[in-house]
Order: C-alpha cells, then sequence, then structure tokens
C-alpha cells in the first residue's frame, strides 16, 4: 500500500521501564521509543522490518545522527503521539523528522540521520531500488497538514 502523504504516526503509552523513580521519563528511553516509531515506520510504510533488512537485503540502517529538543517532561501512563516526516533521501543516508506530542503540548523534536549500510562490507551502501523508490514516492506525495520543525525553528522540509 502506497502512502498518500509524507506523515506517519505512532501512539505509544508511557511504561514503568521508561520512567526514573519519580515516575518521569528518563530522557534515553525516548531515543528508545524513536527508535521504536522509526522500525514501525519501516514495516508499515516499506514493508520491510529491520529484520527483513538485514536478511532479505543484507543492509541495516543505524542512526548517525540525531538533534533533539525536549520542552516539557513526560509522566508514567502518558499517552505521546510521535509524528514523522521525511525529509531528504541521499545516496544513503535519509533524513526525518520526529515530534512528540502529548494533550496538545509538543514534548520533543527531533532531526535524525540513518545511513543504509552493507552488511558484507560494514560501510555505507546505496539504498536497495526497492526502499528507495518507496521512499521517493513518499517525499513526492502531498504535503501533511501537520508541519514538523527542526530544533533550530525551520522547517524540517528545508533540511
Amino acid at each position: 500500500m502506497r502512502p498518500r502523504e509524507n506523515f506517519f504516526e505512532e501512539q505509544q503509552t508511557v511504561r514503568f521501564q521508561h520512567c526514573d523513580p519519580a515516575g518521569i521519563v528518563f530522557y534515553p528511553r525516548y531515543y528508545e521509543m524513536l527508535n521504536l516509531t522509526v522500525e514501525r515506520f519501516f514495516e508499515a510504510q516499506l514493508g520491510h522490518s529491520f529484520n527483513r533488512l538485514q536478511s532479505e537485503l543484507q543492509v541495516t540502517v543505524p542512526t548517525v545522527r540525531m538533534e533533539t529538543d525536549f520542552f516539557e517532561a513526560s509522566y508514567l501512563e502518558d499517552r505521546l503521539q510521535f509524528q514523522m516526516k521525511l525529509n531528504r533521501i541521499g545516496r544513503s543516508s535519509l533524513s526525518f523528522g520526529i515530534s512528540c506530542w502529548c494533550n496538545g503540548e509538543e514534548r520533543l523534536r527531533t532531526i535524525i540521520t540513518l545511513v543504509c549500510i552493507s552488511l558484507s562490507k560494514k560501510k555505507a551502501t546505496p539504498w536497495p531500488d526497492v526502499i528507495r523508490s518507496q521512499i521517493e514516492d513518499i517525499l513526492n506525495a502531498p504535503e501533511a497538514d501537520t508541519q514538523i520543525k527542526r530544533p533550530d525553528g525551520q522547517m524540517a522540509k528545508e533540511l
């Protein structure tokens, strides 16, 4: 199924495992939630789980850069909405923005860059055609109503 717009949304509930003793999300746990959002995007929008990328396409997609602003704390049992938009695809990189919301309040905003790595060569490799074509379709899709800004306040699309 082809996406109709450049937008992906994922809901996650803050669990005890994410929190410090005060019941506030310990910031490194946000990175686990962000990674889960990326994994689910690959599964839902591209039809390739991280396992399938490795086993069938012989590539992996580690994060090589992440720039994050934290605005408000999140608490045990908060229901967080992670909203993702792709910014650009390079030869072997992919950049996108994710904004996390709860009850109309933005909790964090991040820009992430992944790189496609060949498992056999252990270095950057061009995106497999099946993944590249789907990402390009998303990037060429109509703009979503939601605007995700970079941590410096510029629009994510301007990256």
